[in-house]
């Protein structure tokens, strides 16, 4: 057992949010971190804000982009029409809009046919920890949200390696020439990008910043040897 564990994210539809609120559900261009936490919190069977806060600072994430997707928005009306069922206010009265039952226009935005190779290091017992649940897992895992099941298994093997860098870029390498990473960083790195994605309560939806560095990253092309006249890959 590594410090490294890849989960391969792909499926017709993902969604991770990060600055959504109320109608208007964004999604960020590649998991979020604390998407993957909560998706390993379900795998593991947990629900408490404790646990889960401290799963997501045991360990560093990032990211390989195998294929963005292409970005789609679902638009959704909510109530209206109909006296009952009826949208309420937060006093538990009919919500209308001039006199009429009150409809929710709400936007709502999914990464469509995207593939993501996720790499998670820490201690190798909570590595052992995360490859078991999601080789097993309590709940239902999902990619961002219910409505978006995975198509292939999320586990995709683990290792040893020095950094998440390497670890991306040793790992299945698909047929393109080059991908981009985006990888978790002190604030104090050049370039540093700041997310508020590091889940410290699910109950109360508390985020505090996270940040990461966005890499390029090169297919290792085979070198090749001239032995007794033919070519030879090493």
């Amino acid at each position: 057992m590594g410090n490294t564990i890849f989960l391969r994210l792909e499926g017709a539809l993902q969604s991770w949010g990060e600055r959504g609120r109320w109608s208007i559900r964004d999604t960020a261009p590649q998991p979020t971190k604390s998407g993957v936490i909560g998706l390993i919190a379900c795998a593991m069977g947990i629900g408490d804000d404790a646990p889960i806060k401290a799963l997501s600072e045991a360990v560093a994430m990032g990211v390989r982009v195998d294929d963005a997707g292409v970005r789609m928005t679902d638009y959704h009306t909510i109530g209206g029409g109909a006296k009952t069922p009826m949208l309420l206010t937060a006093q538990g009265k009919p919500k209308k809009s001039g006199g009429k039952p009150h409809t929710e226009l709400s936007y709502r935005d999914y990464l469509c046919d995207a593939s993501f190779l996720v790499a998670l290091q820490g201690e190798t017992a909570v590595i052992q920890k995360i490859a078991a649940a999601l080789q097993n897992p309590i709940w239902t895992i999902f990619l961002g949200r219910k409505s978006c099941p995975p198509s292939r298994p999320v586990f995709d093997g683990v290792g040893e390696y020095a950094d998440l860098q390497l670890a991306l870029q040793k790992h299945k390498w698909p047929e393109k020439e080059r991908l981009t990473a985006v990888i978790e960083c002190k604030s104090t790195t050049p370039n540093a990008v700041r997310h508020r994605d590091h889940l410290v309560s699910r109950s109360h939806r508390v985020y505090h910043p996270r940040y990461t560095q966005t890499v390029s990253l090169q297919a290792q092309v085979p070198r090749t040897l001239e032995v007794h006249g033919t070519s030879e890959a090493t």
